[in-house]
């Protein structure tokens, strides 16, 4: 009897054991889903900006198209960009392509600071006001987004929670990353002297 009750105490140890186990590689699988479910979230958040800007932008262009020929190649840029964007089936390839866009976007801006007629139309200064508005939720959405997968890439990375993101195939995640030469957006004074005048159509 005694021997019985000591096989029983160690079974009953190893499968309390198990249990402990077992439930923390479910509480860890299950914090790993939610990261990552914010991760995913996040990314739909600046989706969602993006869509805005892009939804703004086409208003725009056609407010300004009245400009010089060489000016066109911006409104062709913003096009293919814009294309790119929505051929992309990760976030890496979306936020690659809304660089580009951006890009696209400073010249337009440009184009919209030497026409002085431009900058004093109304529709124009209105579109101007609402995308400054769109690029400051842009900038917000992607410093959550980098900041939910820098919490994400760091819960699988650590140990031993790398194991389990390992057997369950938690991959990293990439964060935003500027496009070259973002930091030096153009950037657009709607106030015209009177004196000014627009060039030759």
């Amino acid at each position: 009897m005694n021997h019985l009750s000591k096989k029983l105490i160690i079974l009953l140890a190893v499968g309390l054991g198990l249990l402990s186990v077992l439930g923390w590689l479910t509480g860890t699988y299950n914090n790993l889903v939610t990261q990552r479910n914010n991760v995913d979230n996040a990314i739909a958040k600046v989706d969602s900006a993006y869509q805005r800007r892009f939804d703004l932008v086409p208003n725009l262009v056609e407010s300004v198209k009245g400009a010089q020929a060489q000016e066109q190649k911006v409104f062709g840029d913003l096009a293919a960009a814009r294309a790119k964007y929505s051929g992309a089936t990760t976030p890496e390839q979306r936020l690659e392509a809304s660089g580009q866009y951006e890009s696209a976007l400073s010249r337009l801006l440009v184009v919209v600071e030497n026409y002085p007629d431009l900058k004093s139309n109304q529709t124009v200064q209105n579109l101007m006001v609402q995308l400054e508005g769109t690029e400051n939720r842009i900038k917000v959405e992607r410093d959550n987004y980098t900041d939910a997968v820098t919490q994400y890439n760091n819960a699988i990375q650590r140990f031993p929670r790398n194991i389990v993101a390992s057997l369950f195939g938690f991959d990293k995640k990439d964060v935003y990353k500027a496009a070259t030469g973002a930091d030096t957006a153009p950037k657009v004074d709607l106030t015209t002297p009177a004196s000014q005048t627009a060039p030759a159509q």
